[in-house]
């Protein structure tokens, strides 16, 4: 028997009363990030979704990304790759839930895999694994805290060509603070880029270094 309209937007009641646990269905996610089309279509635009879930809305907007990827980079298997991988690194999610937080990393690489036409063991599936485990964090948005109540942190990842990847990791609360910094017409509006250091800068990265971390994870 398929599942009631009700029953594709709840897990469990008991989740509902415990953690508000709801999930958009895919035409609303859709309009919404029709509103943000362009956006939503640049690789390189970093979108963080606070409550991810298992992906509601992170999913279609890889998709929309690697479609992108496909028809700047397409005929090149090169560029396409490494942008494809760069699309998956401007994704982040923050889920409360521990089984949601995994779903939504597996369903992102399964996505990505389908895209690059390689199984789990191939290197760059092992790459996307290392890139999800830093991006899609299991904690509190509101608190800005993981569950051993250390501060959320994020790699902010840069593509220097080449096959080259730079990551730096910055604290969550620090980075909403330098959104506001940045808002235009502040006064230290052309200072945000300055004020704030990285937790960690790692020396550049190719996807076989990458690949290798989630083999020792």
């Amino acid at each position: 028997m398929a599942p009631s309209d009700g029953e594709r937007l709840v897990k469990s009641k008991q989740r509902v009363a415990e953690h508000g646990e709801v999930f958009t269905p895919s035409w609303m996610v859709e309009d919404m990030l029709n509103l943000v089309r362009e956006e939503s279509e640049r690789i390189d635009s970093r979108f963080l979704e606070p409550a991810c879930g298992s992906g509601n809305f992170l999913i279609p907007v890889l998709t929309r990304k690697l479609q992108t990827v496909m028809a700047k980079h397409g005929k090149s298997e090169f560029e396409k790759r490494h942008y494809a991988l760069f699309a998956l690194m401007c994704v982040y999610g923050i889920e409360i839930l521990p089984d949601n937080a995994q779903e939504c990393r597996d369903n992102l690489a399964s996505l990505f895999s389908a895209f690059l036409g390689v199984d789990s063991a191939d290197k760059w599936a092992r790459a996307a694994q290392t890139v999800l485990s830093a991006n899609i964090v299991q904690g509190d948005a509101l608190t800005m805290k993981t569950p051993n109540d250390d501060p959320i942190t994020f790699a902010e990842w840069a593509y220097l060509g080449k096959g080259s990847y730079q990551r730096r990791d910055f604290r969550y609360d620090e980075l909403t603070q330098r959104s506001h910094w940045e808002a235009e017409g502040t006064l230290f509006s052309d200072m945000g880029a300055d004020l704030f250091t990285p937790e960690t800068t790692y020396p550049t990265m190719t996807v076989n270094d990458l690949a290798a971390q989630a083999d020792h994870a």
